[in-house]
């Protein structure tokens, strides 16, 4: 089903996979363990099959997320999250946003108030939007701590869209995984799929995303009909 691009009035846009290529650092780092076992993988690529790992160990972390809500401990998994960051300050220090992001947040923030919907705390989540020089373009950030319940709950694009001034149906949720066309879902916002990170196509229709693309800065293209 095609975006009402009469509906849309802000968007939301996911972190990790959809504005940060953390996907790809955590895939270079898998491959030189892959490269050291070639002989195993019967002559396929070092590179695709590290690609393979990682999507796999991350999908069932996308599955688990929402569970730690239920049970109540979300909060205190985030505030460790967050102390770890702290003291290890070295793991946020080399942010790549994906390439192109920061033209079409500049394009598409003459039209539309933006913000972040993530589920990673909102002190990293900050470092790198400041390190990609992209902060000024975002409202609001929702982080994992800032409303009762992160996604895949609607909880924090119902935040966003307050603090942006119009309502959740009419936002647009950006992301890579299942968990951002759910919470997009759940908020009756409508939804993009972006290929960049380590959602698949399949998965991401599955679960109702109303457009699909590559990457994330042919967002710009589709919503200023380029």
């Amino acid at each position: 089903m095609p975006l009402d691009h009469s509906r849309i009035q802000a968007l939301c846009f996911d972190v990790d996979g959809t504005l940060n290529d953390t996907d790809d650092q955590f895939v270079e780092q898998a491959e030189p363990f892959f490269r050291a076992f070639r002989f195993l993988l019967s002559g396929k690529d070092p590179k695709r099959a590290a690609r393979r790992f990682v999507m796999w160990a991350e999908a069932p972390g996308n599955a688990l997320i929402g569970i730690p809500d239920q049970l109540g401990f979300d909060d205190h998994l985030a505030k460790l999250a967050g102390w770890i960051n702290q003291k290890h300050k070295s793991t946020i220090k080399h942010f790549r946003p994906i390439e192109g992001v920061a033209e079409m947040l500049d394009e598409l923030y003459k039209r539309y108030p933006l913000s972040v919907v993530s589920a990673r705390d909102e002190a990293s989540t900050r470092e790198f939007l400041r390190q990609a020089g992209i902060e000024k373009y975002f409202i609001c950030v929702a982080g994992a701590l800032t409303v009762e319940h992160t996604k895949p709950y609607p909880d924090p694009i119902y935040w966003a869209a307050k603090q942006m001034g119009v309502q959740a149906n009419n936002c647009l949720m950006i992301g890579d995984t299942t968990v951002d066309i759910r919470a997009g879902k759940a908020a009756r916002a409508q939804t993009v799929g972006v290929l960049c990170g380590f959602g698949e196509e399949q998965e991401l229709r599955y679960r109702g995303a109303d457009l699909i693309i590559e990457k994330t800065p042919l967002l710009a293209q589709v919503l200023l009909q380029k």
